[in-house]
């Protein structure tokens, strides 16, 4: 989530962010992923396969879309990256909706 919300403010003040601040809002995204999809999808862990397939395509989207975002800064392309948090958060969480975005 704090990913998320991190994500949420640059959106709705793009603007007024660096590019610096906006690169490390970012890579505070992809660092988050990369030990989720790492601790996902090692040998010991306990998620079934198909779960564990779809945590490693969702972080390859995220770290696609991240340096996309890097090489060309677009606000909008955000949502698709905000949306997803909140989705993993909520269902880490055991809700049946992500909480809705700010």
């Amino acid at each position: 989530m704090k990913a998320a919300a991190r994500m949420t403010l640059l959106k709705n003040d793009w603007d007024n962010y660096s590019r610096e601040e906006r690169n490390d809002i970012l890579t505070f995204n992809r660092k988050l992923w990369t030990i989720f999809a790492t601790d996902a999808t090692a040998e010991d862990s306990q998620l079934p396969p198909e779960v564990q397939n779809n945590i490693a395509n969702l972080g390859v989207f995220i770290f696609r879309e991240t340096m996309g975002i890097l090489a060309h800064p677009e606000k909008d392309r955000l949502d698709s990256l905000i949306n997803i948090n909140r989705a993993i958060a909520a269902g880490l969480r055991g809700q049946t909706e992500p909480p809705t975005q700010r």
